[in-house]
C-alpha cells in the first residue's frame, strides 16, 4: 500500500492502483464477524489474473446485493414511515378491556407507514389516488395493527373482488402503463360494472386524494370492529385519526407540477418535520354504537362502503398518535414493516365485515411472499416489545435459539423437572360469538343489506362545498378523457345519475357527450343528510405546519424579512428563503443571506403561500427569468395568498396578474399573510384563473 497527501495536508492511504484504501473507526467485517483486510478489490491470481472462488469477502459482498431487494407490495408499494407514540388521554375500561386503553397518560411505542396504493416503488408521492394509514402499536399484550386509509370507505364490499380492483386500477397488462394512475380504461371499465365502488369512486375523485401532506391527512381504521371489556360486553367500534395540523389538500394542477418538481414531495415534508421538532400529531377518536343502533341505519354497518356519519354517532376523542423519530434505515424498517389485520389484542374484535375477513386471511400470505420467511415477525421493526413464547420453531431465517424439548403442547416435561414452555390463559385473547344468523346455509351470497350503492355517494357530494364540488367534476372529466372505450364512458355517466343529476351533466357536458340514460339501481337511493366532516373546506384552517416560500434578490431589505420569518415562526409555520442562485442575495445593508432552494428548483407549488421582498433592480432581473414569473403566475392561479414589497409590481406586470385583496403589503401585512397560509381565494378559480 502506497499514501499519498490530501489537500487537506493529511495522510490518506491509497492502494497500488490509487485507489482509496481508509482507516480508522470500527473494523469493516464480514456479515458473520470476520475482519476484512481490502474491500475494493477482489482476490485474484496475479495482479491481472483471473478471480478467485475462494474470495469469501467478493461472493458475500456480491451474493447480498444481489437478494438485497424484496419484491415490493403488490399494493401500497410506496410508503414512507416514521416512529412515535400512542398515549392514552381519555381511558375506555367500561368498553375495552385492552390494555393500551386502560390509564390516562399510558404510552405505547408506535411505528405508522403512509402510502400510494396504486403505484410502484418508484412511482411519485402525489398522484390522485388513495393514501394508505397503517398503524402498529407496540403494546403490552402484543401489536396491534389498525391497518387504514385516509379515505373511511372502500371500493368493494367482498374480499373476493380485490384482485380485480387491483389489477384493474393497475398499469393495463399488455402495455404496462399508465403508472400510479386510475385515468385508463381497465379502471373505469371495473368500476362502472360495480356500482357499489360509486361511493369510493366520488372520494377518490375529491380533493381528498391528492393530499397537502401526510401530516394533514385523516385516516380510518374503514371497517366496523367490536370492543369488549372485562365483561364480555361488547359494542361497535369505527376508528378515526384526526390531524392536529388539519385537513388539506393541493389542487390537481399543483399536484401534476409538484410531481415534476419533488416526487417525493409527501416523503420529504413528513422527514423534514420530523427533523426539524415540528413532529405530526393525530387525535384517535371512535364512534362506539350498539346492535340496537346498527339495526336503526338505512345501510349495513358490515358494509365496507359504506359510513356512519359522525352528525349520527359522534366521534369521541381518546387519545394521540405522535411520530417523533424518523427511521434509521428506510429499507429496515419502513420497507420490512409487515402490518398484519389479525394483530390485534384483548379487549378488540372483528365484526363480520366480508371485506375484512379476506383481509384476515390475504396479509400474513402476503408478507410471508415478500420477505421469505414465516419468522418475519422477528425483524426488528415487527418484532412484539412484550416477552413473546410459543412453540413455533425453525422455519427459514430462524434468529431466536429456543431451548429445552418442548416444542408441542400439551406435555408433562415440567414433572421430569424439564421446561413445560408457555401455557394458554384465561385472560388470553377470546373471539366473541358470530352475530350472523344462527344455522346460516353455506352460501355464496350478497346480504340484501348492502345492495343501496349510491345513497352514501349522493351525501358525500351534496355534503361538499361549491368549489369541493367543482373540483369532483373536473377530476371525472379528466379521468373519463383519457377513457377510450365509448361503452365505458357511457356506463360511468348513468351511474352518476344515480348520484347527482347536476354533477352528471356538468360531466357529461365536459366531455361534449350526451347524458344516458341512468343506470338502474339495485335498491332505490335515499336523500341522507349532509355532513360537514365529509368536507375539506368547512372545517377550520390551521396555520401550524404550513410553509411560506420567501422569494428574494439582492438588495431585499432585511427588517422586512426577519419581520416574515418573525411572524411565520410565532404562528408555527416555516419559511424557505429562495433566490436565484443556491448561493443566496446580498441584502440591502450588505449582508450574505443564504438560501434554501434556488428559484428554478422550488417553484411555488412546493409552498402554501408566497412572499416576494426585492429591491427595484432585483425585480426587474427576474421579469426575465421563466422560474420567477411561473412561481408568481402559479402562486396566483392555485389561489395562494401573496405577500409583496412595492417592488415586485414590475414582476406582477409582465406575468399578467392585477393584484386581488389576497395579495399583502410587506411589513405591514406580514401578520395577516401568515393567517392566510392554510386558506386559499378561490374567487380566483371562479373567475377562470
Amino acid at each position: 500500500m502506497t499514501k499519498k497527501p490530501s489537500d487537506d495536508r493529511s495522510e490518506i492511504p491509497f492502494g497500488t492502483g490509487g485507489e482509496t484504501q481508509q482507516r480508522g473507526g470500527p473494523v469493516l467485517t464480514t456479515n458473520h464477524g470476520v475482519p476484512i483486510s481490502d474491500n475494493q478489490n477482489a482476490l485474484k491470481a496475479g495482479a491481472r489474473g483471473p478471480t478467485l472462488l475462494e474470495d469469501f469477502v467478493l461472493r458475500e459482498k456480491i451474493f447480498h446485493f444481489d437478494h438485497e431487494r424484496i419484491p415490493e407490495r403488490i399494493v401500497h408499494a410506496r410508503g414512507s414511515g416514521a416512529h412515535g407514540f400512542f398515549e392514552c388521554t381519555t381511558p375506555i375500561p367500561d368498553l375495552s378491556r385492552a390494555s393500551l386503553f386502560a390509564k390516562k397518560g399510558a404510552k405505547v411505542p408506535a411505528f405508522v407507514r403512509f402510502s400510494t396504493v396504486a403505484g410502484s416503488k418508484g412511482s411519485k408521492d402525489t398522484p390522485r389516488d388513495v393514501r394508505g394509514f397503517a398503524v402498529k402499536l407496540y403494546t403490552d399484550e402484543g401489536n396491534w395493527d389498525l391497518v387504514g386509509n385516509n379515505i373511511p370507505v372502500f371500493f368493494i364490499q367482498d374480499a373476493m373482488k380485490f384482485p380485480d380492483l387491483v389489477h384493474a386500477v393497475k398499469p393495463e397488462a399488455d402495455r404496462g402503463f399508465p403508472q400510479a394512475a386510475s385515468a385508463h380504461d381497465t379502471f373505469w371499465d371495473f368500476v362502472s360494472l360495480m356500482p357499489e365502488s360509486m361511493h369510493t369512486v366520488m372520494w377518490a375523485m375529491s380533493d381528498r386524494a391528492i393530499p397537502r401532506s401526510f401530516r394533514m391527512m385523516e385516516g380510518f381504521g374503514v371497517h366496523t370492529f367490536r370492543l369488549v371489556n372485562a365483561a364480555g360486553d361488547w359494542c361497535f367500534v369505527k376508528f378515526h385519526w384526526k390531524p392536529k395540523l388539519g385537513v388539506q389538500s393541493t389542487t390537481w394542477d399543483e399536484a401534476v407540477k409538484i410531481s415534476g418538481a419533488d416526487p417525493d414531495y409527501l416523503r420529504r415534508d413528513l422527514h423534514d418535520a420530523i427533523e426539524n421538532g415540528d413532529y405530526p400529531e393525530w387525535e384517535l377518536g371512535i364512534q362506539v354504537f350498539d346492535q340496537a343502533t346498527a339495526d336503526s341505519f338505512p345501510y349495513d354497518i358490515l358494509d365496507a362502503t359504506k359510513l356512519i356519519p359522525e352528525e349520527v354517532v359522534p366521534v369521541k376523542i381518546i387519545g394521540r398518535l405522535v411520530l417523533d423519530r424518523n427511521p434509521n434505515n428506510f429499507f429496515a424498517e419502513t420497507e420490512q414493516a409487515a402490518f398484519l389485520p389479525t394483530n390485534i389484542v384483548p379487549g378488540i374484535d372483528f365484526s363480520d365485515d366480508p371485506l375484512l375477513q379476506g383481509r384476515l386471511f390475504s396479509y400474513m400470505d402476503t408478507q410471508k411472499s415478500r420477505l421469505g420467511t414465516t419468522n418475519f415477525h422477528q425483524i426488528p421493526i415487527n418484532a412484539p416489545r412484550c416477552p413473546m413464547h410459543n412453540f413455533q420453531r425453525d422455519g427459514m431465517m430462524q434468529t431466536m435459539v429456543p431451548k429445552g424439548r418442548a416444542n408441542y403442547e400439551p406435555n408433562s416435561l415440567a414433572e421430569a423437572g424439564e421446561d413445560g414452555g408457555p401455557r394458554a390463559s384465561d385472560q388470553g385473547f377470546i373471539t366473541l360469538a358470530s352475530i350472523a344468523e344462527p344455522a346460516a346455509e353455506k352460501q355464496r351470497i350478497r346480504a340484501d343489506s348492502f345492495a343501496d350503492h349510491f345513497s352514501q355517494a349522493r351525501m358525500f357530494y351534496v355534503s361538499q362545498t361549491e368549489v369541493e364540488q367543482g373540483h369532483m367534476a373536473d377530476a371525472l372529466i379528466f379521468e373519463l378523457s383519457k377513457v377510450k372505450l365509448e361503452h365505458v364512458r357511457g356506463r360511468v355517466l348513468g351511474q352518476l345519475r344515480n348520484v347527482d343529476e347536476g354533477l352528471a351533466a356538468k360531466v357529461a357536458n365536459g366531455l361534449a357527450l350526451d347524458l344516458p340514460p341512468a343506470v338502474a339501481p339495485a335498491r332505490e337511493p335515499l336523500d341522507l343528510d349532509a355532513s360537514d366532516a365529509l368536507s375539506i373546506l368547512k372545517k377550520p384552517p390551521v396555520v401550524k405546519g404550513r410553509t411560506l416560500g420567501l422569494l428574494v434578490t439582492d438588495g431585499a431589505d432585511e427588517a422586512i424579512i426577519k419581520a416574515v420569518t418573525e411572524a411565520a415562526r410565532k404562528a408555527g409555520a416555516t419559511v424557505k428563503i429562495i433566490a436565484p442562485k443556491v448561493g443566496g442575495v446580498k441584502t440591502k445593508a450588505g449582508k450574505i443571506l443564504a438560501a434554501d432552494e434556488m428559484i428554478g428548483g422550488a417553484p411555488s407549488v412546493l409552498f402554501d403561500a408566497v412572499a416576494l421582498v426585492m429591491s427595484k433592480t432585483g425585480a426587474d432581473a427576474l421579469t426575465g427569468d421563466k422560474a420567477a414569473l411561473d412561481f408568481v403566475s402559479d402562486a396566483f392561479a392555485h389561489c395562494k395568498a401573496i405577500g409583496n414589497t412595492p417592488e415586485a409590481a414590475a414582476l406582477f406586470a409582465k406575468a399578467g396578474i392585477k393584484p386581488d385583496d389576497w395579495f399583502f403589503g410587506l411589513p405591514q401585512g406580514a401578520d395577516r399573510l401568515i393567517q392566510k397560509l392554510p386558506e386559499r381565494n378561490w374567487v380566483r378559480e371562479k373567475k377562470g384563473m
